[in-house]
């Protein structure tokens, strides 16, 4: 793959505008073999005649074969490297919220959870507890004092919240301390590493859970802390830099805001809707360069293992489609971070698939937008991370390269 220095060589401004719409774990299987996925039992007109228009193809988010998560599947899809940039979920935890991270900041994410008596764990997510109990808990835990480091504890989401150690000498390379099932007890914090740092910070993030341990003790739900997602943050260029792109993020959940924040995307305020996103996108139209706009439930469902409701919001998606090729953007590109089938209930290691649109392409003989017909397409099976040169290219946006 061509690097991102020379990208941000050959890249240069332009008017032209690029919409990347991304649905959440969109690839998936048939509920019976020799069946349809969620995207082929979808009815979706508007798509299919985007793709009737668009060269198509399958897109692996970092390799064949390998199930991604959804960071390293975005930068993927953003154009860096997910292998040379691996970003833990810590990190896009904070930045997803707007929190101020400094570099060398450690971070992680916080799953409130209920221990019994005997210190086992009963209930991982603490009943999914109310966003409203969240912020209350985390006023209490921001006061916690570990000596050696300072920690801020803030809200995410319901049960999730996120903790930034920052000091000197700390290290991200640490486990995590969630046992990932009920009937056990927390598990404590170790390193990955035998380095002194990451000894050393381990040591600081038991304190700390022990500390949230004792304050919390009254709660009936919410009782215990649980860590997931050790980060140390270090910068990333930004896609301003290297694409010379003015580039904004329409997402309803942290995460993905954190991982657009992390490469340099404007957030755009909008509601939790999709038709509150795509409202969005049409508000911003003329301020932006390039929109990043991501549809969670696609994912959410196929997790749920709702193969019927996975469906529905590929249906709806679909309706949306004449009102932002109403803008006249210059570039769109469809296509997910990953699959997530309903019958797997899990992100897996299925190709998407992926359409371009832009006057310059050259559109292949594809009229669905499917897995089964864009397997055939012009941009055959690449990787995610070739995306975004496709995009630039199509958008006129880079020079040539060499004599």
């Amino acid at each position: 793959m061509i690097s991102l220095d020379i990208l941000k060589e050959l890249s240069q401004k332009s008017n032209s505008k690029i919409i990347m719409l991304v649905m959440d774990g969109l690839g998936g299987l048939p509920r019976l073999l020799g069946g349809l996925t969620e995207l082929e039992t979808a009815s979706c007109p508007n798509l299919d005649t985007l793709a009737g228009n668009s060269v198509t193809g399958m897109v692996d988010p970092i390799a064949k074969g390998i199930p991604p998560g959804s960071g390293p599947a975005h930068l993927a899809l953003f154009g860096y490297d997910p292998i040379r940039n691996q970003i833990g979920r810590g990190v896009l935890a904070a930045l997803g919220i707007g929190f101020n991270l400094q570099a060398a900041d450690v971070a992680a994410r916080i799953n409130f959870a209920t221990i019994d008596n005997k210190g086992n764990v009963t209930d991982r997510r603490a009943g999914r507890l109310a966003t409203e109990k969240n912020q209350e808990l985390c006023q209490i835990l921001d006061k916690i004092h570990i000596p050696g480091v300072k920690t801020f504890v803030r809200t995410v989401k319901e049960h999730r919240a996120m903790v930034v150690f920052r000091g000197s000498g700390l290290s991200g390379d640490l486990m995590d301390s969630d046992p990932q099932k009920t009937g056990v007890s927390p598990l404590s914090v170790v390193p990955h590493t035998d380095s002194p740092e990451a000894k050393n910070t381990a040591k600081l993030a038991n304190r700390f859970i022990e500390e949230c341990k004792k304050v919390l003790s009254h709660e009936e739900k919410g009782n215990m802390v649980l860590l997931r997602g050790f980060a140390q943050y270090h910068p990333l260029p930004s896609m301003g830099d290297i694409y010379k792109l003015k580039a904004a993020a329409i997402a309803t959940y942290p995460m993905y805001r954190g991982v657009a924040r992390l490469v340099g995307m404007e957030i755009l305020e909008c509601g939790e809707s999709i038709a509150d996103e795509f409202e969005a996108l049409a508000r911003n139209f003329s301020s932006y360069d390039f929109f990043y706009l991501h549809i969670k439930k696609t994912d959410s469902y196929g997790e749920d293992g709702d193969f019927d409701q996975k469906v529905h919001i590929i249906e709806q998606v679909d309706s949306f489609i004449p009102q932002m090729m109403g803008l006249n953007p210059d570039v769109v590109i469809v296509t997910g971070d990953h699959s997530t089938p309903a019958v797997l209930t899990s992100h897996s290691w299925h190709p998407n698939p992926i359409l371009l649109y832009s006057r310059w392409c050259r559109p292949d003989k594809v009229k669905v937008f499917s897995e089964s017909e864009c397997i055939h397409g012009g941009l055959g099976r690449f990787l995610a991370k070739e995306i975004m040169p496709l995009a630039l290219a199509n958008s006129l946006r880079l020079n040539k390269f060499g004599a």
